[in-house]
């Protein structure tokens, strides 16, 4: 299996009546206006360089105007590039015919739009079997096919009905079912859930996470919105202008923003609600590894820690302290490392969320241990890393010119 499913360079676009004649203009760095108020062409893309790993969630996001759309639409070549490549496993897009193409988009990506794009005339089956029967499918096969998707996204007894009938948020199941029936290796979803209410919205994004579990299509979507996102994102692409600013995972988005116009994005996020354990996680001050308690004394003494981590063989053990060592060294007939000697610490896994941990973390007199699902010890949570998420960042507090994006110019 290949890393990179996808992978996109050096990608322009314009629009206008002969967008070649000023690629000149474009390459110097003449700005969007400059270029729209001299000339009357529109800048889209400006070199877009990017890498799409195979089964990633591969999120591209931006303001109203920055280009994400108009990117969205290269990968299958609804649009055509002015200058650039996009390779799908190497295969390169823009050399494909006629021929190619259609078939190309109808087993390879499949595409799922913001208003749905249901038949009004056809039933709910119908509508999930249409992508089947363009591919040519046999009647039997893709009803069946069909009626297992729909099962799958929770819309088991609505076969009958027609798109009118549904909900929104039931009419976008039907089109994510319809997308994922025809087997396409790359889901395409733009602006997907934008349309819906805020409650539904989630239902739905936690219904793409819970599938992509099991599936692990590829997947590119298209967002406005910096929590869903985050939420969903593997990786995150942001653009403006047509410029792609940053690119990255979203906890490098999150602590890490590539200028004022990323940092306006990130500046009124719930931290604590977007970022895991690990993110913030420290190395263990220190590990012990001796089994008696002389031994962990003396181990202690040496890293002039009052505290630490006991670990075996068989991975995390507990908690242990200068203080409770000493205490029990003193007891007669102890003078292994058992359960008699650890603190009642919780231990807390790195995929933990940390809005999770808030309580555990700000009522412990201790750093948490940071323990994986097979009990390795991969590192502690000081009350001080949390305590900074709730801090203002050093660069968003010494330039009061940054503005936050608010709500209403993100879904403009």
């Amino acid at each position: 299996m290949t890393d990179a499913l996808i992978e996109i360079s050096g990608l322009y676009k314009v629009f206008g009546r002969n967008p070649s004649s000023v690629m000149d203009q474009v390459k110097r760095g003449d700005s969007k206006d400059e270029i729209l108020k001299n000339t009357g062409h529109t800048v889209g893309l400006k070199d877009i360089n990017l890498s799409i790993k195979q089964g990633e969630i591969f999120v591209i996001m931006g303001l109203s105007g920055s280009g994400k759309s108009t990117l969205i639409r290269h990968f299958n070549r609804l649009i055509d590039p002015t200058e650039g490549q996009i390779l799908v496993e190497g295969i390169d897009v823009m050399k494909l015919s006629n021929k190619e193409l259609e078939q190309f988009r109808r087993h390879k990506m499949s595409m799922v739009f913001q208003r749905f794009g249901l038949l009004p005339h056809r039933t709910v089956l119908d509508n999930v079997a249409y992508g089947l029967e363009i591919q040519g499918i046999e009647k039997g096969e893709r009803i069946q096919r069909a009626t297992d998707w729909l099962n799958t996204v929770g819309l088991q007894g609505y076969e009958k009905q027609y798109p009118a009938q549904l909900s929104g948020g039931q009419q976008q199941r039907v089109g994510l079912a319809r997308a994922l029936s025809t087997d396409a290796e790359i889901l395409l979803m733009d602006e997907a859930f934008s349309a819906l209410d805020p409650l539904i919205r989630s239902e739905m994004q936690d219904q793409l996470i819970e599938l992509q579990e099991t599936l692990h299509k590829t997947i590119i979507f298209i967002t406005h919105d910096l929590d869903e996102a985050l939420r969903i994102g593997d990786r995150i692409a942001i653009l403006k202008d047509g410029v792609l600013v940053q690119q990255g995972t979203p906890d490098d988005i999150l602590l890490n923003p590539a200028d004022d116009y990323v940092e306006a994005f990130v500046k009124d996020v719930n931290r604590a609600r977007a970022l895991t354990v690990e993110t913030v996680m420290q190395p263990p001050a220190l590990r012990i590894t001796a089994s008696t308690i002389e031994d962990a004394l003396n181990q202690m003494k040496k890293s002039k820690q009052d505290y630490g981590y006991h670990v075996t063989d068989e991975g995390y053990q507990g908690l242990i302290t200068k203080e409770g060592l000493i205490d029990a060294s003193q007891a007669p007939h102890i003078d292994e490392l058992s359960d008699v000697t650890y603190e009642s610490v919780p231990s807390i896994s790195p995929d933990a969320v940390i809005e999770t941990v808030l309580t555990e973390t700000i009522s412990s007199d201790f750093s948490l241990p940071v323990v994986d699902e097979d009990g390795n010890l991969k590192g502690e949570l000081e009350r001080s890393a949390v305590a900074d998420l709730f801090s203002e960042t050093p660069s968003s507090a010494d330039n009061e010119e940054i503005t936050p994006v608010s709500t209403a110019e993100k879904a403009s």
